[in-house]
């Protein structure tokens, strides 16, 4: 199988080249610098310019491929963020899915396939919810829910399979996120907000690609959710990582002074549960998480951080 990926020196990025080289396949990666080109090289890819809003440069750089994969995102980097910081990211989401899905048709690819976010059917009461669940495309998750929609409407004009796989929250040793969890916890700068008992789905990047290459491997179309096989609340999420660490128990804070350090939508986002469950993936495909809960997922996260002298 021959896959042109895009998003392919992300942290799903790369686990998914490495992925399908693994598996035997031919993997030609998006690069829009040097830098990325060498990248692709080096995890055994083939490095493809092009701009991933030019449907023209897409195609010539998609000739001849079986699936194309959307990876890329531009999630922002910092804690606090505002609305405003989503406009580039909601820009890859539509746009870029827009323009991925032309070049799908031109080349003839039999398959879109792209990651997508657990968040654009969640309840707003926090009840748990499923694949077949109304998409709401509130707030940040409205670009999300459009890529769904973009590609599933491609592929119905065009005659080509699109998958989308919801992801939970990732989480990895490479991970910035992560990373900084990690490090504001040693210095118990990470506190648990409120009674800490919001409920979360995460998903380990190793997992979340192992899916991906499952899915384009199997080639249907449709709509799953990609989680571990166990939720965790927030509290249980930051006191495990932070045992693990060796780092202080986190506190606890108020919503309300939470509110002002963080600001409110950072607030409410990561106190709002996300109860959903990788039941029809793992029947659809026969496929398991390797790290089934936080507790072994996060152990190989401390594992790979302390191999490269974190925290000293």
């Amino acid at each position: 199988m021959r896959v042109f990926l895009a998003g392919a020196t992300g942290v799903l990025g790369r686990r998914l080249v490495r992925g399908f080289r693994a598996r035997g396949h031919e993997v030609l990666g998006l690069a829009r610098s040097p830098a990325n080109e060498a990248a692709i090289r080096e995890l055994g890819g083939q490095p493809r310019t092009a701009d991933l809003f030019d449907p023209d440069s897409l195609a010539e750089a998609a000739h001849g491929v079986d699936v194309v994969v959307r990876a890329a995102t531009a999630i922002p980097r910092s804690l606090r963020v505002r609305r405003a910081d989503w406009a580039m990211n909601d820009r890859v989401r539509r746009d870029g899915t827009r323009a991925l899905t032309e070049a799908v048709a031109r080349v003839g690819a039999r398959m879109y396939l792209q990651e997508g976010i657990v968040w654009v059917a969640q309840p707003a009461d926090g009840t748990p919810f499923g694949e077949s669940s109304p998409v709401t495309g509130r707030d940040w998750y409205a670009a999300a829910a459009d890529a769904e929609r973009v590609a599933r409407e491609a592929a119905e004009a065009h005659g080509f399979q699109a998958a989308t796989l919801r992801f939970g929250a990732f989480y990895a040793a490479d991970s910035g996120r992560t990373r900084m969890m990690g490090e504001q916890l040693m210095k118990r700068k990470l506190p648990i907000l409120g009674s800490g008992d919001a409920v979360w789905s995460s998903i380990h990047a190793d997992d979340a690609a192992a899916a991906m290459v499952v899915a384009a491997e199997a080639g249907r179309s449709g709509v799953w959710h990609v989680v571990d096989n166990r939720t965790a609340t927030m509290a249980e999420f930051f006191v495990t990582l932070a045992r693990l660490l060796g780092a202080p128990p986190p506190r606890q804070v108020p919503l309300w002074l939470a509110r002002i350090v963080a600001g409110r939508d950072t607030v409410s986002f990561l106190n709002a549960s996300t109860r959903t469950s990788n039941a029809r993936f793992r029947q659809d495909f026969g496929w398991a998480p390797r790290f089934p809960t936080i507790g072994e997922g996060l152990r190989e996260v401390v594992d790979a951080w302390r191999e490269e002298g974190f925290p000293g």
